[in-house]
C-alpha cells in the first residue's frame, strides 16, 4: 500500500492542471505585487448584481452573500484564489450570458468567470465584483456519426469522463478529477494523452462563444482567426459556453505511482533522464514531481499507459528501483485518474518553468536548489512546500494541432514544467511571490547551464505566475491576438476580468 506521504510527492503535479481563466489586469496602489484586477472596495457592485437580476431569464439567477450557492460560487482549490464579490450568478442560457455581459459593460463593472475554480493566480477567476458560475452549463451529447462530444463549459473532466468513458470513449483531457474543463482547454491543455493526440485544445472541433457584445457564435475552423485565438488565447474573447472535441476508443488502462526518497533520489532521476531520452510507445507517459517539505527532498513518477498492460520491458528499469512506495492502479481510465489523490495548501501559487530535456545533471541542480531554497524560506515559513514538476512528452506531441494562440512557435518541444509554492499563512503572500519568481530564474538558469536554450521559451499560460508578460506566453502571436481582439472587443469588455490580457 502507497504511503500517504509519497503518493503525494508522485502526484501533486496533477495539480498543476488548474487553469481556468487567468491574467493580469490593473495592479492595486497598495499590493505592488498583485498582478490582478482589484477593485475599490467602496464601490457598490450590487447595483449591477440588480441590473443583472431584472434583465435575465427563469433559467438564470443571481444569489448573494450568505446564500449556500454563493458560498459554492466564489470558493477556490485554493483560498489564496478566492474574493469576497458583490454576488453571483448562475447563467442558464448563452442569451442570459450575454444579457449580463452587456449590464456589465455598461455599468463597467468587474467581474470573474468561473467552472471549478482551480486557477491559483488571485484575482484571475475571483473578483470584487460580479462573480459569474457556468455551472448550469452541464450538457453532453455524444455525435457517433462525426466521432465528437458536446461538452457544457461548466463540467469537470471527472464528470466528463464519468460519462463518456463507460461508453467505450474518452477525449484528451485534464489529468486530474475536479480540474474544470473551460479554463483548462482555453489555456491549451496537457493530458495523459498529449503524445497520441497533442494538446486539449488541437482536438476541439467548435467552441460556443458568446462575444463581448453578447452575439451568440460558434467558432470552427471556418472562422480563422476566433479559432486561431481561442486555442490557447484564454479569456480575451469572450465566455465560452459549450465545446465540440474529438472522441476516440478508451480501453482500460494501467499505471504505476513511485516514491524516492534519500540515496534512492539520484538513480531514481539518473535512471529516468536515460528512459526519457530514448523514443518508446505513444501510449505512454510519465509525470514526475520532486517535493520538498519539512527538510527533505523526496522524487515521485506516475507511469501512465493507455493500454491494459504495458508492453513487456517499457518500464522495467524504472521499476526495479529501489524505492519508498509503489503502487500499481490497473481497471478503467475513470478509476485511475479517481485514484489520483491532491495535495492542497491554504494557500498556492505556480509558475511555469519551461524545459527542452530532463537530463541527469539538470534534475541534480533541481533537486539541489529545492534543498538549499526550502532551507532558507522555511526559517520563516514552517508548513512550507515547494514542488518542480516534471511534463515530459513525445518529442512530436506539437505536430497534432494546427496554428494556435499558444505554443506560438510549434517547432519548438519545450515541456511546460512548473514550480509550485504551498504555504498557509496570507501573510507571507509577496514573500512567497518575490521567492518563486527568484527559483524560477534558477531553475531556468539551471536549464540553461545545462545546454538548453529556453531564454525565449513560451511559458505555458495554465502554469504563469501572474505578472507574467504577455510576451512571454504568447510571443510573436502577440500582434494577430492583439488584432483580433480589437475585433471582437474594442470596448475592452474582457479587460473587466481577469486572464492574462491581450
Amino acid at each position: 500500500m502507497l504511503k500517504p506521504a509519497f503518493l503525494g510527492y508522485a502526484l501533486v503535479l496533477s495539480t498543476f492542471l488548474v487553469a481556468t481563466v487567468q491574467g493580469q489586469l490593473n495592479w492595486d496602489v497598495d499590493d505592488p505585487v498583485a498582478g490582478h484586477a482589484q477593485t475599490p472596495l467602496t464601490h457598490d457592485y450590487r447595483l449591477a448584481c440588480e441590473a443583472i437580476a431584472k434583465s435575465i431569464s427563469p433559467a438564470s439567477q443571481v444569489f448573494h452573500p450568505g446564500s449556500l450557492e454563493y458560498n459554492e460560487d466564489i470558493s477556490h482549490w485554493a483560498n489564496s484564489s478566492s474574493e469576497v464579490s458583490a454576488c453571483s450568478v448562475r447563467p442558464g442560457t448563452p442569451h442570459d450570458v450575454g444579457l449580463i455581459l452587456h449590464q456589465l459593460a455598461f455599468l463597467h463593472t468587474p467581474f470573474a468567470v468561473t467552472c471549478s475554480g482551480h486557477a491559483t493566480n488571485p484575482g484571475f477567476s475571483s473578483t470584487r465584483g460580479v462573480h459569474i458560475s457556468l455551472v448550469r452549463f452541464n450538457d453532453i451529447v455524444i455525435h457517433e456519426d462525426s466521432g465528437t462530444v458536446d461538452v457544457g463549459a461548466g463540467l469537470t473532466w471527472s464528470d466528463l469522463y464519468s460519462y463518456i468513458v463507460p461508453r467505450g470513449l474518452n477525449v484528451v483531457g485534464g489529468r486530474l478529477v475536479g480540474v474544470g474543463l473551460a479554463g483548462f482547454t482555453l489555456g491549451g491543455g496537457y493530458s495523459w494523452k498529449s503524445s497520441q493526440y497533442g494538446l486539449t485544445e488541437d482536438t476541439v472541433t467548435a467552441f460556443e462563444l458568446v462575444l463581448p457584445n453578447g452575439e451568440i457564435k460558434v467558432v470552427t475552423e471556418k472562422d480563422e482567426d476566433l479559432f486561431f485565438a481561442l486555442k490557447g488565447g484564454m479569456n480575451n474573447y469572450g465566455i465560452v459556453t459549450k465545446f465540440t472535441f474529438k472522441t476516440h476508443k478508451q480501453t482500460d488502462v494501467w499505471a504505476a505511482v513511485l516514491g524516492f526518497a534519500g540515496d534512492q533520489i539520484e538513480p531514481a532521476y539518473t535512471a529516468l533522464a536515460d528512459f526519457l531520452s530514448k523514443d518508446h510507445d505513444h501510449k505512454a507517459t510519465q509525470l514526475g514531481a520532486i517535493t520538498y517539505s519539512n527538510g527533505t527532498v523526496a522524487l515521485g513518477l506516475v507511469l501512465f499507459y493507455d493500454g491494459p498492460k504495458p508492453p513487456d520491458g517499457l518500464y522495467d528499469d524504472l521499476l526495479k528501483l529501489p524505492n519508498s512506495a509503489k503502487s500499481i492502479i490497473e481497471g478503467s481510465f475513470t478509476h485511475f485518474v479517481s485514484n489520483l489523490p491532491l495535495n492542497v495548501y491554504e494557500r498556492v501559487y505556480f509558475d511555469s518553468t519551461p524545459v527542452l530535456r530532463y537530463t541527469a545533471p539538470f534534475l541534480k541542480a533541481v533537486v539541489k536548489n529545492l534543498q538549499t531554497w526550502g532551507d532558507k524560506l522555511s526559517k520563516r515559513v514552517k508548513d512550507l512546500w515547494i514542488i518542480f514538476g516534471m511534463d515530459p512528452f513525445a518529442s512530436d506531441y506539437l505536430t497534432h494541432g494546427g496554428p494556435s494562440a499558444w505554443p506560438p512557435d510549434r517547432s519548438e518541444v519545450a515541456y511546460p514544467s512548473s514550480l509550485y509554492f504551498g504555504w498557509s499563512d496570507k501573510s507571507f503572500d509577496k514573500y512567497m511571490y518575490d521567492n518563486l519568481r527568484k527559483l524560477s530564474d534558477v531553475v531556468t538558469e539551471a536549464a540553461i547551464e545545462d545546454g538548453q536554450d529556453v531564454k525565449n521559451s513560451a511559458h505555458y499560460p495554465n502554469y504563469a505566475l501572474y505578472g507574467t508578460s504577455p510576451e512571454k506566453l504568447y510571443g510573436d502571436n502577440l500582434k494577430r491576438l492583439r488584432k483580433i481582439r480589437k475585433r471582437y472587443d474594442p470596448f475592452k469588455v474582457m479587460h473587466l476580468t481577469g486572464g492574462f490580457k491581450i
